[in-house]
């Protein structure tokens, strides 16, 4: 589980003569276990601070700790090692190996970590199947629907057990049906696991699934609300 606090956090884009703040002072503790979406119309910054969250975006100023260690301080060998061993992530364009099977996709992150061949195999296997994918190992992405490519994706995301999932937009290229099954998913894989979600989203689809819901506009939050029966 991951216990994350973003404190006063500022990022700023110039866009001609013009300045955009996609994040304005954003402050926010997200508890280990959670599954939390960031809602809002596009520029509204919940993209911005779900990758600087994963550290893959400079904050020009304040505070991001994951179980106490401050992200926005670590040097870029030890961003990537934090984000290889213990964030998965879950992008709207998937972000396949397009000349890799589903299998060799998934077991991609692990061959980084240096994990032997008999394991790699044998979690692929079992998280394959448990995202509904079993029997299509050796396919390669372009023999893949879109939403089997996305379940791939967070297999992927999710065979190494990280703390904590990112997701941007992850149903976003998705028919009603594979939308609901992605999240009926995640739930699960939240519940059973005790990964932290956090997904960016303008997806009514997705925010009906959320514990809690935090709404940005024009980089700030604007209501943040719990929703413990959900």
């Amino acid at each position: 589980m991951a216990d994350i606090r973003c404190l006063d956090l500022c990022k700023t884009y110039r866009q001609g003569d013009a300045r955009i703040h996609a994040l304005d002072h954003v402050t926010l503790d997200i508890e280990p276990g959670s599954f939390i979406c960031l809602s809002g119309p596009s520029g509204s910054g919940k993209t911005t601070l779900l990758n600087a969250i994963g550290g893959l975006d400079e904050l020009d100023s304040g505070e991001i700790s994951i179980d106490g260690t401050r992200v926005d301080r670590l040097a870029k060998g030890a961003l990537a090692d934090l984000r290889l061993h213990h964030i998965g992530f879950v992008f709207q364009a998937y972000n396949l190996i397009p000349v890799l099977t589903a299998r060799e996709n998934v077991e991609f992150v692990m061959q980084v970590q240096g994990v032997g061949a008999a394991e790699r195999h044998e979690k692929s296997t079992a998280i394959l199947e448990e995202v509904g994918l079993e029997g299509m190992e050796d396919r390669r992405p372009a023999q893949l629907s879109g939403g089997q490519q996305q379940r791939v994706a967070v297999a992927r995301a999710i065979v190494s057990q990280p703390k904590l999932v990112l997701a941007d937009e992850p149903t976003a290229n998705l028919d009603s049906k594979s939308a609901e099954k992605l999240m009926e998913l995640f739930r699960e894989l939240n519940e059973n696991h005790g990964v932290t979600f956090i997904i960016a989203t303008h997806d009514e689809r997705v925010m009906r699934h959320a514990r809690r819901l935090v709404r940005m506009r024009d980089g700030k939050v604007v209501s943040d609300e719990e929703r413990p029966n959900t």
